[in-house]
């Protein structure tokens, strides 16, 4: 459509230098007001059509751009969130970024360069047609500035992607460094933050600048260019005219149509900055949505509601060349609770990861009543699966927002008696605002205890088959940790599995089993009394200090 419409904008350029050529040639020769009027009210009618087309054009454009949008950004998000988890770090929000600058370009002039370029040898051939001399001056003109065009991409595509990369690793740190404001400030890391800040900014600038600088001395060479070519052309024309090869009606008509020729490469390297930025974005979507391309979805099966089993379960971090846990093996059955001890960097936190799924297995398997995690339909494994991460990480917006996992319209009983079953009920009623209480981005305006108890409430939100909690008492009080205990207790009563990676011996006081890690490897599973009678045994049997590793100090405090 677009092209369609840039066809008849094109022949309707054409109206311009013919009416000029009228005028001088037949108007001024026969001094007809009639012919004058005529012809001036057929051109100001196809000049309006033309007009009209434009706004049309450029109103299609917007709205292809809006309609990429549409079809893309549910796809963006998802995939930069895969990407995140690929890459174990936070993303930022450079693939929706990407998306962005990629409509906005579509939306704007530059690819009205695009489509009117491919007239540029037809204008040629119109002046040809008006004298070859003309035609002459014209294609050579066409080919010096499509040759500045060129040495403007070889100039600047470097600085630009150095400046584009650059300005993204100091928006980066500049974000995280909003995100850990109090620690910056408590810890005095501002200022060293600032200046590595700085570097990168400067750097980016100075990228920039050099990108800049080189774009517009060919921008000015490429203006001062065509100024000469059209007086060169009418001068040239000037000369034939005299001669009487051509008419003056055909010099002046030569001339407007070289400058339409022209014009689509003054305008391209006018846009070339926003060009070579929409071309990237268009290569880092395409990688990104080929590396995360849409899966067929798993057929629906009916909830998990026997049996989580582990085998041969070998994992590590995105990237990490070496496993963080391996061979680990265990069933847990409903209604039953398994604590994960052992010292740190014993792999419990990568467990938890590769039990909800988060992270890729290397080898192994986790399956729910006998489905591997990948084969479940996404929204089925979502809803069996409770996690609280090490970190707590809650959103902006209300309490019962975050609880209910931002579900469209979830039901208030089940967040209510999440709350309840996570002993936080009593604490959100002496909020401000109760459940509808807005905590600001990141849980920013509770305590450390209250994120974890909230964060606990979402995990139990929905009474997932699988909750999986990574050291979930870490800024609890010791009234949070009998809430902890009970709620651990009420959902073995209701037949869940619990899994508790845990540091502190009164996170598994509710705990059947324990599994015990150490260097990433499975050292012991099996019933609590068992485990810890065989891990306080072991250590005295050596003769070790039995407080001296944190192991064997959590089995001898959960003992007593």
């Amino acid at each position: 459509m677009t092209g369609l419409f840039s066809l008849v904008i094109n022949l309707l350029v054409l109206a311009s230098p013919l009416y000029m050529m009228q005028i001088y040639d037949r108007v001024l020769a026969s001094r007809s007001q009639s012919t004058l009027i005529a012809f001036t009210v057929l051109v100001a009618g196809l000049l309006l059509t033309m007009g009209l087309l434009e706004i049309i054009r450029s109103r299609v454009l917007v709205r292809v751009g809006t309609r990429i949008d549409g079809l893309l950004h549910e796809r963006v998000y998802q995939a930069s969130i895969a990407q995140s988890l690929g890459a174990g770090q936070k993303s930022d929000d450079g693939p929706l970024r990407d998306l962005r600058n990629f409509r906005e370009f579509l939306s704007g002039s530059g690819p009205f360069a695009l489509f009117d370029t491919p007239w540029v040898p037809i204008y040629l051939a119109v002046i040809f047609l008006i004298h070859p001399l003309l035609g002459y001056v014209a294609a050579g003109g066409a080919i010096l500035l499509f040759g500045l065009g060129l040495i403007n991409e070889v100039w600047t595509r470097g600085t630009i992607t150095t400046a584009t990369t650059q300005g993204r690793m100091s928006d980066q740190l500049a974000s995280a460094s909003q995100r850990n404001a109090e620690a910056l400030t408590a810890m005095g890391m501002l200022e060293g933050l600032r200046l590595r800040w700085q570097a990168l900014h400067r750097r980016a600038l100075h990228q920039q600048s050099i990108a800049s600088d080189r774009a517009g001395a060919v921008t000015a060479v490429s203006k001062t260019t065509r100024l000469i070519l059209q007086a060169a052309i009418l001068g040239v024309g000037a000369s034939l005219a005299i001669e009487q090869a051509i008419s003056p009606g055909s010099m002046i008509a030569a001339s407007i149509v070289m400058g339409r020729a022209l014009a689509p490469v003054d305008q391209a390297i006018g846009n070339w900055r926003g060009f070579v930025g929409a071309r990237a974005a268009y290569y880092r979507l395409g990688e990104l949505l080929a590396a995360h391309a849409v899966k067929p979805e798993p057929l629906r099966l009916p909830s998990a509601d026997t049996r989580l089993h582990v085998e041969s379960l070998v994992a590590a971090a995105p990237g990490a060349s070496t496993p963080a846990i391996s061979g680990l093996d265990f069933d847990l059955n409903a209604g039953e609770a398994m604590g994960v001890i052992g010292p740190s960097a014993s792999g419990k936190s990568t467990l938890a990861r590769a039990l909800v799924g988060v992270w890729a297995l290397r080898y192994g398997s986790v399956r729910l009543d006998g489905v591997a995690l990948d084969h479940w339909h996404p929204e089925d494994l979502s809803r069996q699966i409770g996690y609280l991460p090490q970190d707590v990480e809650l959103f902006d917006g209300t309490v019962s927002d975050n609880i209910a996992r931002f579900a469209r319209d979830p039901d208030p009983r089940a967040i209510v008696s999440a709350a309840k079953m996570a002993g936080v009920h009593e604490m959100i009623l002496r909020l401000p605002e109760g459940y509808n209480t807005a905590i600001g981005e990141g849980g920013s305006k509770l305590s450390g205890g209250q994120r974890q108890r909230i964060g606990l409430a979402r995990a139990m939100f929905g009474d997932p088959f699988l909750v999986v909690l990574d050291e979930p008492n870490a800024s609890l009080d010791s009234i949070g940790d009998s809430a902890l205990t009970d709620a651990i207790r009420h959902m073995k009563a209701k037949g869940q599995i619990v899994v508790v990676m845990a540091h502190r011996p009164s996170a598994i006081e509710a705990c059947d089993k324990l599994l015990v890690l150490h260097g990433g490897r499975q050292e012991a599973f099996g019933n609590k009394p068992d485990i810890l009678a065989a891990t306080t045994r072991n250590a005295e049997q050596i003769g070790e200090n039995v407080t001296a590793l944190p192991t064997t100090r959590m089995a001898s405090a959960a003992a007593r």
